[in-house]
């Protein structure tokens, strides 16, 4: 039976799915998490430990632990655990990205910069200190509008739109708080104290889901993204697939990817990328280096049922198959925004929004007394809802029908007294 050391990170959306796909390939699990309890159903022993934040330490410590046991993979979830399982891979002589080429993704700036040093079109863009003084922003920004982002942070978490040069300060001033905030900071990551303003590029948004094998690009999976994300938040709602657009303009997407792909050095594994498609053709806005966030995976099937994660294992693990075909059915996710700050009391409608035709699941992931943060502070959702059809207009309309449906409810904050 092979082996793949998962590294499952405490708060990972994710975990039960790719133990669920490694339980139905027959594949032992070495879970690693950065949490020693309330441990994922499923899990058959209690995980190694290790803090993720220093990826290097950590890949460090892990390929100690985990060399005994001749593993067959290391496999991460998420940007920061993507970025420990290539320099775990590499230390045990495992098939790997570059870890380079790992960090540039998970880094906006350094993606940028080589995207940009390949002569790929990126918007324009500049790296400041997230402390910057508004004469020297004023001095070194002059393109409007521009969104500011932060470098190291995902889910639109921390990204805003500016129209004008206060916007722009207000904005940099909100991001540095965000960076600042505990659960942030705690990453210790030097890219915390630096943040990007980029040109704001106008256009519909597409993601592409995708598998690289010894550098060549798989296309599972195009997204299109019919809500208009324009701003000043850039809050993601619907995905869904097949893409509606032209031929022609998935096949540049997907050249686009597979030039970014090559020109950031990664060779292997899952890739999921965001891209404008600007009058002048697709515009890269970034490369992971790991598959789809959240639950958002749910959404796709190959072949006779098989999962994403599945075939991110299956790759891992040594599969020189190319990927089955995504279904031939349509499909789609919507993520539940949330809407108010506050501590959940309750999450009405959903037994209605799960009984509108066309719906396979609703999937409520915020918990009752946790309170609930709207972006560009917050960095989740309220839950997902799935649904396949004949059509991505039958799918659409079924999502938008079933999260009309859901409410949720939420009390004020209480202020804390000393």
């Amino acid at each position: 039976m092979p082996r793949v050391v998962l590294l499952l990170p405490k708060a990972g959306y994710r975990n039960d799915d790719f133990l669920a796909a490694a339980t139905s390939l027959g594949v032992e699990v070495v879970p690693v998490s950065d949490v020693c309890h309330q441990l994922a159903e499923g899990w058959q022993d209690a995980p190694l430990t290790v803090k993720f934040r220093d990826a290097s330490a950590a890949a460090e410590e892990l390929a100690r632990s985990v060399a005994p046991l001749r593993p067959a993979a290391v496999v991460g979830v998420d940007d920061l655990t993507a970025l420990v399982a290539a320099l775990t891979a590499a230390r045990l002589g495992l098939p790997h990205n570059p870890p380079e080429a790992v960090a540039a993704a998970r880094s906006k700036a350094l993606s940028r910069e080589r995207l940009r040093a390949a002569g790929l079109p990126v918007p324009r863009f500049e790296v400041f200190s997230r402390d910057v003084s508004s004469s020297e922003l004023e001095a070194r920004w002059t393109t409007y509008p521009c969104v500011v982002k932060p470098l190291v942070l995902s889910g639109s978490r921390g990204v805003i739109r500016a129209d004008t040069p206060a916007e722009l300060h207000a904005a940099l001033v909100r991001v540095a708080a965000i960076l600042k905030s505990p659960d942030v900071a705690q990453r210790r990551d030097p890219d915390l104290l630096r943040l990007q303003v980029e040109e704001f590029i106008p256009g519909a948004e597409v993601s592409l889901e995708g598998l690289l094998t010894r550098g060549q690009l798989h296309v599972l999976a195009l997204f299109d993204k019919p809500d208009p994300l324009d701003g000043p938040y850039f809050e993601e709602t619907l995905y869904l697939t097949p893409s509606r657009h032209p031929a022609a303009v998935q096949e540049a997407v997907a050249r686009a990817v597979s030039s970014g792909c090559a020109a950031l050095g990664l060779v292997e594994g899952p890739v999921h990328a965001e891209l404008r498609l600007s009058p002048e053709g697709p515009r890269l806005l970034e490369i992971a280096a790991r598959s789809i966030g959240g639950l958002c995976g749910r959404a796709l099937r190959f072949g006779v049922g098989v999962t994403l994660e599945e075939l991110v294992l299956r790759h891992a693990l040594g599969s020189a198959a190319a990927p089955p075909p995504r279904e031939s059915r349509a499909a789609g996710v919507l993520m539940l925004p949330i809407r108010r700050r506050g501590i959940l009391e309750a999450v009405r409608g959903v037994e209605a929004a799960r009984a509108v035709p066309l719906i396979e699941d609703v999937v409520i992931t915020a918990h009752l007394r946790e309170e609930l943060v709207p972006l560009p502070e917050g960095g989740s959702y309220l839950g997902f809802v799935f649904a396949r059809a004949d059509s991505p207009e039958q799918v659409e309309a079924a999502l938008r029908t079933a999260g009309n449906q859901i409410e949720a409810v939420v009390a004020p904050r209480l202020p804390v007294t000393r």
